[in-house]
C-alpha cells in the first residue's frame, strides 16, 4: 500500500496517507491500457466525414467507349470507382461507426492502472483542501506556483465556483469534480492534484 503527503496550499506538508491498493497501487498493462484508450477516443469521433459513391456523383451516363475492339477493359460509367473523377469505393460515409465496445470493468480497470502509475511516477499531489478567497486568476496561479505545476489536473470532491472560474483562463490547468475524471485528462496533464474530499470519493467509489 502506498503512502502520500498531503500538503496545503502553500505546498507544506500537514500529514500523511495512505492510498487504497485497489486503486493506487495496481499492476499497469500497458498493451490493455492502450486499447481502452484507443476505444474510448474512437467513441468520440463524430463520423461526419463522407465520400460520394458511384451512385452520387453527377455524369457518367454515356458509356465511355465502344464495349468490344478497343484492346481496352470494358467500362460502363466514367464515373466507376477507378476512373478519374470517379466515386470512391467503401470510402466513409454519414453511418460510418467507429466505436469499439469496452465494458465498464475494462474501463475502471485501466483508470486504475493510469492512476497507479502517476502515483508510482510521482505525478499525484493531495490537498488538504483546495479554496480561493474569490474568482481571481492570480489566486489560482499563485496555488499552481507554490505546488510547482505547470500542467495540472485538479480534482476536486464538490464543486466549487471560486476555483472553477479563476482556473479557466490558465494554460495547461484543468478543474473537474471526482466523478469526471477521464483517461484522457489524467494522460494529458504532467501533474494530478487531488484534494483529500475528492481522494475519499474516488476511494468510495472506486472510480
Amino acid at each position: 500500500m502506498a503512502e502520500i503527503n498531503i500538503v496545503d496550499q502553500a505546498n507544506n506538508v500537514v500529514g500523511t496517507r495512505e492510498l487504497s491498493a485497489d486503486i493506487f497501487d495496481v499492476e499497469v498493462n500497458a498493451g490493455f491500457v492502450h486499447r481502452v484508450y484507443t476505444a474510448l477516443a474512437s467513441a468520440q469521433r463524430a463520423g461526419t466525414s463522407a465520400s460520394k459513391t458511384v451512385a452520387m456523383v453527377s455524369g457518367g451516363g454515356k458509356k465511355p467507349f465502344k464495349q468490344k475492339g478497343t484492346g481496352r477493359a470494358r467500362q460502363g460509367t466514367t464515373r466507376a470507382a477507378q476512373m478519374r473523377h470517379g466515386g470512391v469505393a467503401h470510402g466513409p460515409n454519414a453511418n460510418t461507426t467507429f466505436t469499439t465496445r469496452v465494458n465498464r470493468k475494462e474501463r475502471r480497470k485501466a483508470l486504475h492502472m493510469v492512476l497507479s502509475n502517476a502515483v508510482r511516477e510521482g505525478r499525484v499531489i493531495v490537498l488538504n483542501k483546495l479554496e480561493l478567497a474569490e474568482s481571481k486568476t492570480k489566486g489560482f496561479v499563485a496555488v499552481a506556483e507554490a505546488l510547482s505545476v505547470n500542467s495540472g489536473l485538479y480534482v476536486l470532491g464538490a464543486l466549487n465556483q471560486e476555483v472553477e472560474l479563476s482556473s479557466r483562463n490558465v494554460p495547461h490547468m484543468k478543474v473537474v469534480l471526482d466523478a469526471q475524471i477521464t483517461m484522457h485528462d489524467l494522460l494529458k496533464f504532467d501533474r494530478i492534484v487531488l484534494t483529500e474530499d475528492a481522494l475519499n470519493k474516488i476511494e468510495g467509489g472506486l472510480v
